[in-house]
């Protein structure tokens, strides 16, 4: 009896068959191999396997499955010259429209979401304190990790690099580039160059009219991630926000008035039903004083980091986030803002509008990758070699050189199982 192994699971052979490498030190008794297919964490073999005594001849037939793919292609980075696709094609868009008015007719219309009637969603009103708070946790922990993990901005582009000394990569596309021949010129980083700064107009009605041009100043801009918790039901008194108790009344496609709500006593004064924590200021941070320390640090960091991207999914499913198809700008709302402030690629045939569509989880928190240092203590990064290298997000890579482990979610694109050549020429041996 023999097995295969992929991932956690073994899959056990039949006795009777012949022995057959299929990787380094593995022997499977197979007597032929007719296909062997690989994709996507799925394996296929046939097996044939023949008996002289009797002359039978039986086939089988094993599917492996590996839970965790390997090796993931990086996230593409789009030109400034081309639109952002959108999350759902437009071909499936309207093959799901036509589905929905071919049934129209033979199914009961569906229930509008509190949301589209100036409602809240109740179960996620502590999601909404979550995020809040995971955020607000993650930027002080940040501020103690970058005291002791050394983080590197380039002076003239938005690449940023972690580790002891920045990369010697010929990717530079800032001014003067040319005279540089593509080099970083490197300085200290920063938390705005970990954690990007996606602020968004705080509405104070999320249902009313939507902002003119000449209120793009009048309105302030918070950060998107605390707009959308507030309309999913945080309170925070420095940014007021209009609370219905009665869905709103329809009078037209796009008119509505406000349900009278004079029958209903007065409202009380919420009390959170969390206590909001609140950023720490830059003097009174204070580094971690020893490794374990560190490293229980980095380890509350990637919890927090993951409670937060997760928690904000949650929302963006049921409070609408939109974002510009040309540029970062990011709208939280049923539909965007008119203000013509887009200055992307051709903005002048759309007099400066924003080209609005649905946004995704990292319009509204960029990961921002960077490239995995497998050694910190090692040699630098060389540019010859950067096929063999992985990226993960900065935040990631911020807390696995602090002591943290690997999440098992970035484990594919930071290329933890290949083996890196210690020099150009060993790697052009490389098949």
């Amino acid at each position: 009896m023999a097995a295969f192994l992929c991932g956690p699971a073994a899959v056990f052979l039949p006795p009777k068959l012949e022995s057959f490498v299929v990787s380094n030190n593995t022997r499977l008794g197979l007597s032929s191999i007719d296909s062997l297919l690989f994709r996507s964490g799925k394996l296929e073999v046939q097996l044939e396997s023949r008996v002289s005594s009797k002359n039978l001849h039986q086939s089988y037939h094993l599917v492996v499955r590996c839970e965790h793919p390997q090796n993931a292609d990086f996230p593409r980075r789009y030109s400034k010259r081309e639109k952002k696709p959108f999350p759902i094609p437009i071909i499936e868009l309207r093959r799901a429209a036509r589905a929905r008015a071919k049934n129209r007719n033979n199914q009961p219309r569906k229930p509008i979401l509190p949301p589209k009637r100036g409602l809240l969603v109740k179960h996620l009103i502590p999601a909404a304190f979550d995020v809040f708070n995971a955020r607000i946790e993650l930027i002080n922990n940040l501020k103690k990790l970058l005291k002791v993990v050394p983080v590197h901005a380039c002076k003239w582009c938005p690449e940023i690099h972690v580790g002891p000394v920045g990369h010697a990569f010929k990717s530079c596309k800032g001014p003067s580039t040319s005279f540089r021949k593509g080099l970083h010129e490197w300085t200290n980083g920063h938390l705005e160059d970990v954690l990007l700064p996606v602020e968004a107009y705080h509405l104070f009605d999320r249902l009313g009219k939507r902002i003119r041009h000449d209120q793009r100043f009048s309105i302030p801009r918070i950060p998107a991630v605390t707009e959308l918790c507030i309309q999913a039901g945080l309170d925070l008194p420095e940014f007021p926000t209009k609370r219905r108790r009665k869905p709103i009344i329809r009078i037209g496609k796009k008119e509505f008035v406000d349900a009278d709500e004079s029958d209903l006593p007065d409202p009380v004064p919420s009390v959170p039903l969390k206590p909001i924590l609140t950023e720490i200021p830059d003097s009174e941070i204070i580094a971690p004083s020893s490794e374990e320390e560190t490293i229980l640090l980095a380890e509350e960091t990637l919890e927090v980091w993951r409670k937060m991207r997760g928690g904000a999914k949650r929302l963006m499913m049921m409070y609408p986030v939109r974002v510009c198809g040309y540029c970062p700008e990011v709208h939280v709302g049923h539909s965007g803002h008119k203000a013509q402030n887009c200055g992307a690629f051709k903005h002048q045939q759309r007099n400066g509008q924003h080209g609005w569509q649905t946004a995704v989880l990292d319009d509204l928190i960029p990961p921002r990758y960077v490239w995995h240092v497998p050694d910190v203590y090692g040699p630098p990064l060389q540019w010859e070699l950067k096929s063999f290298y992985g990226q993960a997000p900065a935040v990631v890579e911020i807390c696995v050189q602090a002591g943290a482990a690997v999440p098992e979610k970035y484990k594919p694109t930071m290329r933890l199982d290949i083996g890196i050549p210690s020099s150009v020429k060993e790697a052009e041996m490389v098949v």
